[in-house]
């Protein structure tokens, strides 16, 4: 469920020899002050020289889904949301906080369990059919999300473990993970994000309990599926959890944000809940949307042994919270290891109000690149993860500026307007002119795109 996620020194190689080391990961940038890396290629994962793909201790299997790439393969462990004094890991702690503090179980502990260690991988059963995602629903495709192989892939949404919690038995948690997606390139799209889950289930006496005349109240009917309940629920049971749900999440903003925040609330649809609704607040004069929420499909709960219950689910993400409380410009910075960015994030008290002050903006580098689009089809994100290998977090945003079709051919092209942006220092034309050769050199031989450069 979401709301949704350079050399020290100018290298002169021929065209050929330096994209042949770009490849081979023979090239290493120094990002200045705080960082180097190394350009890898989504090649590698594309025609790989193995079968198999190591990750997290375990071996997967390549086969025709897989379309993981290097770039992504290294981000998988980082665990910004466990990285203490991390913008992320403030803003887990701060919800952490409330929900122990707010929700107290009959012995005295935490009602609500907090999972933020959960592995990434996940199977394509626990990340959709788990979650009655309709097998032809467009968010399984391959173009938006990161498989491994046919069977597993890297969640998509913290969303994937609410079966496995419930089976288990638990009936109030909360998630927190890296999740996956394949996505635009601008200042608030990154192939990898941080979400947070939260579910809890209520029997009828839980639910009841404190309502006049509550005995006389059940969860469940043999009725009919409405815009405001699901065939199963009674009325009575859904406008409690509903009321409940968005209790829970209001007192959750106003902690964040503070008292006098505008809330209101957007009917929505997600494949596993229903009603479905958005929370939007308007923050500095401006509507936000922050987060989704609904009462859990009965048929989702049913199956992962909890007939006699009935519950809600919520999804927000992190880095957009953290975006609007601390006014940070760019999600790229979350990644960053500028001691600039990270110690205005080391504060005595994780309520701390914090103010960022944004680092020195560097001029932006602008290219452009055209080509013909392939005959077979074509996605636009299998570009954006060549210019996401190639250019790394040096590349700030990814537009489609022109789309043209010849009269007589009928062949479509593109132009994309890339534009190039250090954090930490002035990029010279010479190096963005050699990452730029790069992406045009790798997206004709692994889109069959024709180019016009």
């Amino acid at each position: 469920m979401a709301a949704p996620w350079n050399f020290t020194k100018v290298v002169h190689y021929s065209k050929t020899v330096w994209l042949q080391a770009v490849l081979t990961g023979r090239i290493t940038t120094n990002f200045g002050h705080a960082w180097s890396r190394t350009i890898t290629s989504s090649l590698d994962a594309k025609t790989p020289t193995s079968n198999t793909v190591e990750l997290l201790g375990k071996t997967y299997t390549r086969d025709d889904y897989s379309n993981i790439t290097e770039k992504i393969l290294s981000k998988v462990g980082k665990n910004l949301h466990n990285q203490r004094c991390h913008p992320l890991w403030l803003i887990k702690e701060r919800i952490k906080d409330h929900f122990y503090k707010q929700y107290i179980g009959r012995f005295g502990t935490p009602l609500f369990s907090v999972y933020d260690d959960l592995s990434p991988v996940v199977t394509v059963e626990q990340n959709f059919d788990r979650l009655l995602t309709p097998h032809d629903h467009p968010s399984r495709r391959k173009r938006d999300n990161y498989y491994i192989n046919c069977t597993h892939m890297l969640r998509a949404h913290t969303s994937a473990h609410q079966w496995d919690l419930m089976h288990s038995g638990l009936d109030a948690f909360l998630v927190v993970g890296d999740v996956y997606r394949r996505d635009t390139i601008d200042s608030s799209h990154y192939p990898v994000f941080h979400q947070m889950e939260g579910v809890r289930l209520f029997s009828n006496h839980e639910l009841f309990s404190n309502i006049k005349d509550g005995e006389n109240f059940q969860l469940f009917e043999q009725g009919h599926r409405t815009a405001h309940k699901q065939k199963t629920h009674t009325m009575e049971a859904v406008r409690l959890v509903e009321f409940n749900l968005k209790q829970v999440l209001t007192k959750l903003v106003t902690h964040l944000f503070g008292d006098g925040l505008e809330i209101r609330w957007v009917d929505c649809y997600f494949p596993f809940t229903h009603p479905s609704f958005e929370m939007e607040i308007n923050f500095q004069g401006k509507w936000m949307e922050v987060l989704g929420c609904g009462v859990m499909e009965q048929q989702l709960v049913n199956s992962a042994g909890a007939e006699e219950k009935i519950g809600w689910a919520f999804g927000l993400g992190l880095e957009r919270l953290a975006m609007i409380l601390y006014d940070i410009p760019d999600i790229r910075l979350f990644w960053s290891e500028d001691e600039r960015f990270l110690k205005q994030f080391t504060v005595p008290r994780i309520d701390q109000k914090i103010q960022f002050q944004p680092l020195s903006k560097y001029p932006p580098l602008i290219n452009d690149i055209s080509f013909w689009l392939p005959s077979e089809e074509y996605s636009e994100n299998d570009f954006y993860d060549i210019v996401r290998t190639i250019g790394g977090d040096l590349v700030e945003k990814v537009v489609l500026i022109d789309e043209f079709m010849h009269p007589k051919t009928k062949k479509v092209s593109h132009c994309y307007r890339i534009t190039y942006r250090h954090l930490e220092r002035t990029l010279t034309q010479a190096e963005v002119h050699h990452l730029h050769q790069a992406i045009e050199e790798l997206a004709v031989k692994e889109l069959g795109v024709e180019g016009r450069f």
